[in-house]
C-alpha cells in the first residue's frame, strides 16, 4: 500500500511539475506577429498617419537631435483565474501542492520614436508578455496601425 501511494504521488508530482509556467517566457515564446509586423510596417507613417490610428499619445518626450517620443500606455486588467491544488500529504511523504494563475493582467508602454515627422522606431516596453507571446499586451495599440500601414501600401502599389 505504502509503495502504491508513493508511486502515486510521484506520478502526480511529476504531471504537476509540467505544468508549470515560468515567469519570464521571452527566451521561449515567439513575439506576437502584429506587435512584430509593427515594428515594420509603421516606419515612415506621419503624425497625423500615427494619431489617426493609434489616437493621441500618453505623454511625449523629446530625445534631442533623436526626434520625439511618443508613449501609449496600456494597462490590462482582467479577471484572474486560479486554480488551487490541495496539499495532499501521505504518511511520511511531504505534502505536495500549489497554485496556477491564469491569465494574469500586466502593461504595456508601446513607444514610438519620431523623426523630422514621421515614424522611425517602434519599441515595447512594460510587464506586457503572455505565456505563448512576447509583447501581446502591446497589440491593441499598434493592431490599427500595421493595418492602416497596409492599406496605405495597397494604395500607393495601385498608382504607380
Amino acid at each position: 500500500m505504502r509503495k502504491l501511494a508513493l508511486l502515486f504521488l510521484s506520478a502526480i508530482t511529476a504531471v504537476l511539475s509540467s505544468c508549470v509556467i515560468p515567469d519570464d517566457t521571452s527566451s521561449v515564446a515567439k513575439e506576437d506577429a502584429t506587435a512584430a509586423a509593427a515594428r515594420k510596417e509603421m516606419i515612415g507613417l506621419s503624425e497625423a498617419d500615427v494619431r489617426m490610428c493609434a489616437g493621441f499619445p500618453t505623454a511625449t518626450a523629446d530625445a534631442d537631435k533623436s526626434g520625439r517620443i511618443w508613449t501609449y500606455q496600456r494597462v490590462v486588467q482582467r479577471g484572474n483565474l486560479n486554480i488551487v491544488i490541495p496539499t495532499l500529504a501521505v504518511g511520511a511523504i511531504p505534502a505536495v501542492g500549489g497554485s496556477l494563475n491564469v491569465a494574469p493582467g500586466g502593461y504595456c508602454n508601446t513607444q514610438i520614436r519620431m523623426i523630422d515627422g514621421r515614424v522611425a522606431e517602434v519599441a515595447y516596453a512594460g510587464d506586457n508578455n503572455l505565456p505563448n507571446n512576447r509583447d501581446a499586451l502591446c497589440v491593441s495599440t499598434v493592431d490599427a496601425c500595421v493595418a492602416y500601414a497596409r492599406q496605405r501600401s495597397q494604395k500607393a502599389s495601385r498608382f504607380r
